[in-house]
């Protein structure tokens, strides 16, 4: 977005009424000097002509808003006129005053330009030097340029011919018709909205046409180092300790941040793309968790927190994502309700062991349904070492997905590669058939509980990978050398070996 900004130069001559004309561009803004005194004690007013349809009628101190109109008290205790994203509609004649003092009139002409509809953002770290250009037309070479900044309650000069700003400096590039802005060693406080113009001088009036840019300034409080394996999870957990309850974000440098991912919503897990994040606003920290890890998540992040709206802190992780073949990526482990199950991980170095269950949005955290009464190495070789986890008494909330990998722990941040996944089958109870090579064989599944919900059989000596189901329910379906029929009134799936071979059995 770019901003008119105009400023007019009145001779107060006792009971003249100023008819003023002024210029601005769609989707811009426009800024007018008044040249009229503020009377802080006195109604100001804005209304549309000539309908009088008021806009603002107020006599608060310094700084007046009524959505996209603002009438603001200048350093020279004046009234500016401040319009923000103007549209065609705003064209027309307005009259301006303080209520029994005096007014002006002014007609705004509302023009497109290609120039006039575009902002800035621009992220620099603190201590280095900000850097950013704005486009001026043709028209306008040798116009003297001019950089103002919006404050709280005003908007103030900051350079121009007349007045230099200490680590503030502006070159004109004539040909490309680019100003260039410099701001040495910047600070926090130099984050903000600032605009860039050129002034051009007609009859008593001066205008200018501005670029607007938001500066946003960045604390970089550390630098962390993670390795993930493609085809496996992650957990990253970045700590703002100081900064609880504001907005957390990560996002990736290589697309200059300009996709930052945050859950949208505190204290709850959220979805955004290819990962799942939670704003923990009771510790301060925000998890960030890669459903899947791809090659092409590796790369350079900001984990930050929003401490302002200008202000940032964040630290920068390096994500790298190796290949994870030499890890058993799935297993899956049997064990029947009330036994005790042991399932075995595997991690390549020395870290923390991190064991989870993954929950119905494939977010997987600390276990916490069962006690874990073993988790010891077994082996002493770094490159290999396989821990037992034992979980006994086991009950129908224990069955599911498991990980297991390894976590790291650093300054700001913690890192869980998740690389092992398990899936724990339970089953109730123990059937034994007998049958012959050649013959045939029925099946019959009792679900009375679950009459409607889809049905299966599987085998466990392959790991349970291939289940059998009828794909339709109330219907014989044929699948492999079996036959199935779900029958969803009494509950039953039943399973009809068409003829047994000695491969059957198991």
């Amino acid at each position: 977005m770019k901003i008119l900004l105009i400023f007019f130069t009145f001779s107060l001559i006792s009971g003249a009424v100023r008819c003023v004309s002024v210029t601005g561009y769609s989707g811009g803004s426009l800024l007018v000097d008044s040249g009229k005194t503020w009377y802080s004690y006195s109604s100001k007013y804005m209304a549309k002509l000539p309908e009088w349809r008021t806009i603002i009628n107020n006599r608060k101190h310094a700084w007046i808003n009524e959505g996209r109109f603002t009438l603001f008290q200048n350093n020279e205790g004046k009234i500016m006129i401040y319009i923000r994203d103007l549209i065609q509609q705003d064209a027309g004649r307005y009259q301006i005053g303080v209520e029994s003092l005096w007014y002006i009139n002014m007609t705004l002409k509302v023009e497109e330009d290609s120039c006039c509809k575009e902002s800035k953002r621009v992220m620099v770290n603190i201590g280095e030097t900000a850097t950013f250009s704005c486009e001026y037309s043709q028209n306008h070479i040798n116009d003297p340029k001019i950089i103002f900044k919006e404050g709280k309650d005003s908007i103030e000069t900051i350079y121009s011919t007349s007045k230099k700003t200490e680590r503030f400096s502006v070159s004109d590039d004539r040909h490309n018709k680019l100003m260039t802005v410099r701001i040495t060693a910047v600070t926090p406080d130099d984050g903000g909205v600032y605009l860039c113009g050129v002034w051009i001088y007609s009859h008593s009036y001066s205008y200018s046409i501005i670029n607007t840019v938001n500066l946003h300034i960045m604390t970089k409080v550390g630098v962390s180092r993670v390795t993930g394996h493609s085809g496996g999870r992650m957990m990253i957990k970045c700590e703002h300790p100081q900064h609880k309850t504001k907005p957390k974000y990560i996002c990736k440098e290589s697309d200059g941040c300009s996709e930052r991912k945050n859950p949208g919503v505190q204290d709850e897990w959220m979805e955004n793309g290819d990962v799942s994040l939670y704003d923990d606003t009771r510790a301060g920290v925000l998890m960030v968790f890669f459903r899947e890890l791809k090659a092409a998540d590796a790369g350079t992040y900001r984990c930050g927190v929003n401490v302002s709206h200008y202000t940032e802190s964040f630290t920068e992780l390096q994500l790298d994502v190796r290949d994870g073949a030499k890890f058993p990526k799935t297993k899956t482990e049997s064990a029947h309700l009330g036994e005790e199950v042991n399932i075995t991980c595997q991690i390549q170095e020395e870290h923390k062991v991190h064991f989870c269950k993954e929950d119905d949005n494939h977010i997987c955290q600390n276990i916490s349904t069962s006690a874990v009464t073993e988790m010891s190495p077994s082996s002493e070789r770094n490159e290999e070492r396989v821990f037992t986890v034992s979980i006994s008494n086991v009950s129908v909330r224990d069955a599911g997905v498991y990980w297991c990998g390894a976590e790291t722990r650093d300054t700001h941040l913690t890192f869980i590669s998740l690389t092992t996944k398990i899936q724990l089958n339970l089953f109730n109870k123990v059937s034994r058939a007998t049958g012959h090579s050649g013959g045939l064989m029925m099946i019959k599944c009792e679900h009375p509980q679950h009459k409607t919900k889809p049905k299966y059989i599987r085998k466990i000596s392959d790991g349970c990978s291939e289940r059998k189901n009828p794909g339709v329910q109330d219907e014989w379906m044929e699948n492999g050398d079996v036959s199935l029929y779900d029958d969803t009134r009494a509950g039953v799936l039943m399973v009809f070996f068409r003829e047994l071979k000695a491969a059957d059995a198991g």
